[in-house]
């Protein structure tokens, strides 16, 4: 079974750092590229960061573009999500999910084209 399981939400000040990861099981890094998304209460959900399965590049939305870092560690079989200079917009719940390795990273940027998702986790930043 595919799993993944976002961990590491919390309480941060404006201007802080946090950093999310992201586990999953059931499938290797090369078979799935895998994405950030999170969702503010009365919002809708919005992506993050992704990753490729192909060639590990990277796409970042442009409200986290210089702030936020996505990487991977083959070996833990994970994920993270490296928050710099958080603001309080960023108050979400953070989802990872998985898209299957023929979806390019331009179409990672839909949430559409994920097939597996994981539970979120809450992150907090306080003005």
């Amino acid at each position: 079974d595919v799993q993944l399981q976002a961990s590491g939400g919390g309480l941060v000040q404006a201007g802080g750092s946090h950093s999310l990861s992201c586990t999953f099981s059931g499938f290797t890094f090369d078979e799935y590229g895998i994405g950030w998304f999170r969702q503010a209460p009365g919002k809708v959900r919005e992506g993050v960061a992704c990753i490729s399965s192909s060639d590990g590049s990277t796409f970042y939305w442009d409200s986290v573009k210089g702030r936020f870092t996505i990487s991977k560690d083959n070996a833990k079989n994970t994920v993270y999500l490296q928050m710099n200079n958080l603001k309080p917009e960023d108050t979400a719940v953070y989802y990872c999910a998985a898209a299957s390795r023929s979806i390019i990273l331009s179409e990672l940027a839909y949430d559409s084209n994920y097939s597996y998702w994981g539970q979120g986790t809450q992150v907090t930043v306080s003005s």
